[in-house]
């Protein structure tokens, strides 16, 4: 019974050491078993033999050798991204994206399905075949599916994997985590959109190598995430960021969230086209006049606007500036070093830029403003799923639900 016990110990501290090395290889790429070994306070005979193990169970590789001042070059080792793999589903009012990933950051799958998020149960209906595809990718490939990552707008409690903004979703006998957890026989993470952006910018884009950083997504409602002390700001029941119903305007539009005077009423991207359409109705001279009223989208306000229409210009500007303002008390709150603009709107990139710009050196002390960048998110739609994998990949390692 004793010796059962020491081996049980022993175990779990291999198993422990076996993450450790995973979640290294992936934060940080190819390493040496040198490097390897000194990160993780061990011996160079374990860390080989721990190695080998993972290399044998297709968790790394070796990937060439490494630079050596003298003598025999080092062996290179990743992680292996061959076998394992998660799947991401970008859910929201647009489409349904659903992606394969690879232990090295790659997209080797992706699937587009014109599916509107609705809150009911036939949403749920539509959306298995989709999934079902992916499943039967998964296995003409022979890949392993260790974990599956659900970026959602709305508010989202990822410890307990329930968005309290589309509650039929949620239901026992019949709800989204169960049929992915079903589908695929993996954990299954819920994360809020917003937060998949930023965490795709902290670790592969601007917000890279930042500890305090704010991203805007601004889409058909307005979303706000903080990395702060370089964590994820979750807070309480992970809520943390809705900027979007802070209140701007007391006597504003009433929202659909039932308050108003809403930043979402004021600087979504429907609060653009409501002002488009609007202008135009008023007479507003614009190019835009000639287009089919009821199908005036986003990009073609921004096409207009990047040809020089005016009228599409002022709309732009005018959205900016509430954002700034609402951005600005954020910035008061959160002292950040970077805010990161994401969604449709970046596509106006400079249009969109400049005022919010301008909006936050109007509102915000000049302190605030001296130490603080804004920038357009490079990484586009990419960010939110590529974040979306990482929060998988992280949550799986903190769960010791791998290797």
């Amino acid at each position: 019974m004793q010796d059962n016990a020491v081996f049980s110990v022993i175990d779990a501290k291999k198993n422990k050491l076996k993450r450790n090395i995973i979640n290294e290889l992936y934060r940080s790429g190819p390493r040496t078993l040198s490097q390897l070994a000194t990160i993780l306070h061990t011996s160079i005979p374990s860390v080989t033999a721990l190695v080998e193990e993972l290399n044998i169970g297709q968790w790394t590789h070796g990937v060439g050798t490494g630079a050596a001042q003298f003598g025999r070059k080092p062996s290179l080792f990743a992680l292996d991204p061959s076998r394992y793999v998660t799947v991401v589903a970008d859910i929201n009012r647009h489409d349904v994206k659903l992606i394969i990933f690879n232990l090295a950051n790659q997209v080797i799958y992706r699937l587009d399905v014109d599916l509107h998020l609705d809150d009911s149960e036939t949403f749920l209906s539509i959306l298995r075949e989709p999934l079902e595809q992916i499943v039967r990718e998964a296995e003409v490939r022979n890949l392993h599916v260790i974990g599956v990552g659900v970026a959602l707008p709305g508010l989202i409690d990822p410890a307990r994997g329930l968005n309290y903004t589309y509650p039929h979703l949620n239901r026992p006998n019949h709800s989204l985590t169960d049929l992915l957890q079903e589908l695929f026989n993996a954990p299954t993470y819920l994360l809020n959109d917003t937060k998949a952006t930023i965490l795709g910018e902290h670790r592969f884009g601007l917000a890279k190598g930042k500890n305090h950083v704010l991203s805007i997504n601004i889409d058909w409602g307005i979303g706000l995430a903080a990395i702060l002390n370089g964590e994820l700001l979750q807070g309480a029941s992970g809520f943390a960021g809705e900027l979007g119903h802070i209140q701007i305007q007391e006597s504003g539009q009433l929202c659909y969230c039932g308050k108003v005077g809403c930043l979402d009423t004021m600087a979504s991207a429907y609060a653009l086209i409501q002002r488009v359409k609007a202008g135009l109705l008023e007479g507003r001279v614009s190019k835009l006049a000639e287009e089919d009223f009821e199908k005036i989208d986003v990009e073609m306000v921004i096409d207009q606007a990047n040809a020089g229409d005016a009228f599409a210009i002022d709309m732009l500007t005018e959205i900016g500036s509430e954002l700034g303002r609402g951005l600005s008390i954020a910035v008061h709150l959160f002292n950040p070093e970077r805010i990161i603009i994401n969604g449709v709107l970046a596509k106006a990139d400079k249009l969109i830029r400049r005022p919010i710009e301008q909006a936050i050196d109007k509102y915000c002390l000049a302190d605030y403003r001296n130490n603080l960048s804004i920038e357009i998110s490079q990484l586009g739609e990419m960010a939110k799923l590529a974040g979306a994998h990482a929060f998988v990949m992280q949550s799986l390692l903190d769960q010791e639900q791998i290797p």
